[in-house]
């Protein structure tokens, strides 16, 4: 079953390095509820075109050796390239999707951090799964993936700081049957033109998704095996709550969506700070091919 793969793939990994997680919670300062989205300048906002690495970069930090890792290595196994992966490839967005069985009854929702948009024209969107669809027993793949690929169809919704704590609870290693939305206590509207897939009420921003496509990766490791599947879904319908969307339906606020990113292991983060930096011209501001040029012969003074 998918959720007794769940289970032993969190044994192999020790994502948690807690032994008592709630006493070393209790530990910490509490959620700080003040806390509002800011700008700041960059970290140097005197930077010129060709100047590399701002101030944080100190001399110490580049003469510091890199160490080399082979993912394919005999002796690396594959759960540690992804431990590592997780804690680098930061912040990542969070799709929580929902999905529903073929005859409606059985739905589910569950968080997935290999997520990305990768085209507004069509809007495009993919979702990694750790998990396949030819394994001799199909009932083993996540029943997320299992019913996008029953169906074609999902809701894609983006979670914010009200309801973290929620959303992290559909993680759960639940058996296939099991609804997450009673583990959650999060509220499922069906009210979605194009998909029969609930979208979450809670969330500030949902998409209304198409399956376009699901293609699966071979292990390394483990040749023959099909490893992963990555999920191409297009988005059909947007849902933004009002208080968050401009007048024109471009721009949603941040202080309004205030997003959860995944980190390494355990770790969640919030957005509560950025900055600004315009994209450069290149014939405006780096002054054309006679600009690129003075970087070029400084480059080859140094």
């Amino acid at each position: 079953m998918a959720a007794e793969n769940t289970s032993n793939w969190e044994s192999k990994i020790q994502r948690n390095p807690h032994p008592d997680f709630k006493a070393v919670e209790a530990s910490r300062p509490p959620f700080d509820t003040t806390k509002t989205f800011s700008y700041t300048q960059t970290p140097q906002p005197s930077w010129t075109f060709g100047a590399g690495a701002n101030h944080l970069s100190t001399r110490q930090d580049k003469e510091k050796p890199h160490r080399q890792i082979d993912p394919y290595s005999p002796t690396r196994p594959a759960h540690l390239n992804y431990k590592l992966l997780i804690s680098a490839i930061v912040p990542r967005p969070i799709a929580f999707v929902s999905t529903v069985s073929p005859d409606g009854k059985v739905t589910n929702l569950a968080p997935f951090s290999y997520f990305t948009v990768i085209s507004h024209d069509p809007p495009l969107f993919i979702i990694g799964f750790a998990s396949s669809l030819v394994n001799p027993d199909p009932t083993k793949a996540k029943d997320t993936l299992r019913q996008l690929d029953e169906v074609k169809e999902c809701t894609i919704n983006i979670i914010s700081e009200s309801f973290l704590e929620a959303a992290n609870s559909t993680a759960i290693n639940a058996p296939y049957g099991v609804s997450e939305w009673d583990v959650s206590g999060l509220t499922p509207v069906y009210d979605c033109e194009h998909v029969k897939a609930p979208r979450v009420k809670e969330a500030v921003f949902s998409i209304e998704g198409k399956l376009e496509s699901l293609r699966g990766f071979e292990s390394k490791s483990t040749p023959g095996k099909v490893s992963s599947t990555m999920a191409v879904v297009e988005g059909v319908k947007f849902w933004a709550r009002e208080d968050a969307i401009n007048e024109e339906g471009s721009l949603l606020d941040i202080e309004v969506l205030r997003p959860i990113s995944r980190l390494g292991g355990i770790t969640y983060g919030r957005v509560t700070e950025g900055v600004e930096l315009p994209r450069p011209d290149f014939a405006k501001d780096l002054g054309g091919h006679e600009g690129a040029a003075k970087l070029e012969r400084r480059e080859q003074v140094n």
